[in-house]
């Protein structure tokens, strides 16, 4: 029944503009194609595909709401800071930050916002689990 589906993510904003520019200038991503009548920009991320479309309730949700994968959590965030980005720091109940960073098992991770309030996670997986993510990735896009 799902043999043929795959999954994107959605994100609200309440300005597209301000949106793609910030894509643009954090993330270095530009729209794959825009559909102003319908308010909605597309974005690729590693092979996923990101809707950002405007609403009022851009940035209401207070959990993640995109997770970025990557092999080296500490030259990103790097990255992301000097681009403004600042990362929330928690400490709860099984989750407790450290300069932004959380150490998870094997995992690393890290939030922030987007232009819109959008939370963000970054974060350096075991070997194991982003080999699996590959692996899923060229699964989706019917190369494995």
């Amino acid at each position: 029944m799902f043999d043929k589906m795959m999954a994107t993510a959605v994100l609200a904003a309440s300005d597209l503009a301000r949106a793609k520019a910030w894509w643009h200038d954090v993330l270095g991503r530009d729209p794959v194609y825009e559909d102003m009548e319908g308010e909605a920009l597309f974005f690729d991320i590693g092979g996923t595909g990101v809707m950002v479309y405007r609403s009022d309730f851009a940035g209401t949700a207070k959990n993640t709401v995109l997770n970025l994968l990557t092999d080296d959590l500490d030259r990103d965030m790097t990255m992301l800071r000097t681009h403004g980005v600042m990362f929330h720091d928690y400490d709860m109940p099984g989750l407790k930050t450290i300069d932004g960073v959380a150490q998870l098992g094997d995992e690393r991770s890290a939030w922030f916002s987007d232009s819109e309030g959008n939370i963000f996670a970054i974060g350096q997986t075991s070997p194991q689990m982003m080999e699996m993510a590959m692996k899923m990735r060229s699964a989706a896009a019917g190369m494995g």
